[in-house]
C-alpha cells in the first residue's frame, strides 16, 4: 500500500503582472521573497506574472499575458485607471481569473491595487485563502478612504518602513518588514568598466531607478552636472525615459550614460560606480539602496527618518530639494569608500537586510496571519 500524501503545510500565491518580465522594485521584492520561503520545509509557492517560466527556479510559475504599462502611458486618467499601472492590471485579470483557483492556496500576498487586490479578496467567498498586502509601492491604499482605496482591506499588511507601520497598525494586522539582498551576488569586487560600455579611469555616480517624476532622476542630473568630470550612469525605465536622455546629454554631453541592464549585470555596474545618488523624497524601501549598501558603495540620499532608519550611519544624508547640499553630499561621498566603511556597510546588510533572513520574517507573519484566522472585511 502506498503512502498517504500530505497536504503542504501552507500554500502561497503570489500575484503581480510583472513577475518574471521587468526588473523593478516590487518584482525583485517577490521574486526573492519566494525563493527563500519555497525553501522552507513545508511551504509551496506559486507565482502568478505575466513573464515566463525559469526552470531553475524553486518555486511553482504560472504566466499569464498581459498588456504592459508602457503601452498605457499617456492614455487618459479615468476614475479607477488613474495611471499607467491600473490599465495594465486590469488587462492580467482575465487570465488570472482562468488560473486562479482559491482552493489551491492557503493564503496570497500583492502589492498591486485596485483589481488584484479586490479579486484575490472576494474569490472564494467565505473560503477564500488569507490575503496579505504588501506596501512595495506605497501604503496609500491602506489609509486612503476616499474613492476606490475606500474598498481596501486585508488580513495582514507588511508595511516597509517604519512610517508605514506606524500610519496603519492601529487598523490592520501589520508587521514591519523592509526589502533585502542577496549578499553573495552583491558584493564587493572588481570589474571591466568597458564590459559595461563605461570609460575606465573616470570617476562614476550611479543612479539606479524608475524613470518617473518622484524619483526625481532630472534633479539628480543637474546636480551631478555642476562636478566637472564627474560621469553619471542612470539604469532604469520609464515614462520619463526621453526627457531623461534628452536633458542627461543636453548638460552632460559626453559624461551621460543611460543604460537598461538585465538583472545579472547589476551587481556588476554596483561594482563599476565609485557613488550611488538616490534622489525620492518618499522611497518605500528602495532595494537599490540595500544592493549599493552590500556593494560597498557610499549612498548619497534625502535625510528623512526611512533612511536613517534604514542607512544607520552609512550613508551621507542631505535634503535633497537643494541642489547645493546634493553636490556637497556627493563630494563627501567620494571620501567615505575607505575598507571600513565598506566593512561597516556589509555587516549593516548581513545583520539587517539579507533575503534569508526576510524570507524567515515573511514565512513568520504568514503563520501569524493564518493562526488569527481572520478575513478582515475593513474599507
Amino acid at each position: 500500500m502506498s503512502s498517504p500524501i500530505h497536504s503542504p503545510s501552507m500554500r502561497i500565491a503570489i500575484v503581480l503582472p510583472g513577475l518574471h518580465r521587468v526588473v523593478r522594485g516590487a518584482e525583485v521584492a517577490f521574486e526573492s521573497i519566494a525563493q527563500e520561503l519555497a525553501q522552507i520545509e513545508g511551504v509551496r509557492v506559486t507565482l502568478f506574472g505575466s513573464g515566463e517560466v525559469r526552470d531553475s527556479e524553486p518555486y511553482n510559475f504560472v504566466s499569464i499575458k498581459n498588456s504592459p504599462r508602457e503601452r498605457f502611458e499617456g492614455w487618459i486618467s479615468l476614475p479607477v485607471f488613474r495611471n499607467e499601472y491600473v490599465y495594465e492590471e486590469f488587462t492580467f485579470l482575465p487570465g488570472l481569473i482562468r488560473q486562479y483557483q482559491p482552493r489551491d492556496f492557503d493564503l496570497t500576498v500583492t502589492c498591486s491595487y485596485p483589481f488584484i487586490n479586490w479579486f484575490l479578496r472576494t474569490r472564494g467567498g467565505k473560503q477564500r485563502p488569507a490575503h496579505v498586502f504588501v506596501t512595495q509601492n506605497s501604503d496609500y491604499p491602506a489609509y486612503a478612504n476616499q474613492r476606490e482605496y475606500r474598498f481596501f482591506g486585508c488580513d495582514g499588511l507588511v508595511c516597509t518602513n517604519p512610517e508605514y507601520f506606524e500610519r496603519n497598525k492601529d487598523r490592520w494586522f501589520c508587521t514591519l518588514i523592509p526589502n533585502g539582498v542577496n549578499p553573495e551576488r552583491f558584493s564587493p569586487g572588481q570589474v571591466e568598466r568597458e564590459a559595461l560600455g563605461l570609460p575606465r579611469d573616470v570617476p562614476i555616480v550611479l543612479m539606479v531607478s524608475a524613470l518617473i517624476g518622484s524619483k526625481r532622476v532630472v534633479e539628480g542630473i543637474e546636480a551631478v552636472s555642476k562636478i566637472e568630470d564627474l560621469h553619471l550612469v542612470v539604469c532604469g525605465d520609464g515614462p520619463e525615459r526621453e526627457k531623461v536622455n534628452r536633458v542627461g546629454q543636453e548638460r552632460m554631453a559626453g559624461r551621460f550614460h543611460w543604460q537598461k541592464l538585465p538583472r545579472d549585470r547589476m551587481p556588476d555596474m554596483y561594482r563599476a560606480a565609485d557613488v550611488f545618488l538616490h534622489m525620492s523624497l518618499d522611497e518605500p524601501s528602495a532595494n537599490a539602496y540595500i544592493e549599493a549598501l552590500a556593494t560597498g558603495l557610499p549612498i548619497v540620499t534625502h535625510d528623512r527618518n526611512v533612511t536613517r532608519w534604514t542607512l544607520e550611519d552609512t550613508a551621507v544624508l542631505v535634503d535633497a530639494t537643494d541642489q547645493a547640499q546634493v553636490i556637497a553630499g556627493i563630494r563627501e561621498a567620494f571620501q567615505r569608500g575607505s575598507p571600513e566603511d565598506i566593512a561597516a556597510r556589509q555587516e549593516l546588510v548581513e545583520r539587517r537586510f539579507a533575503w534569508s533572513k526576510i524570507g524567515r520574517m515573511y514565512y513568520e507573519f504568514f503563520q501569524q496571519v493564518l493562526k488569527q484566522g481572520g478575513r478582515n472585511q475593513l474599507g
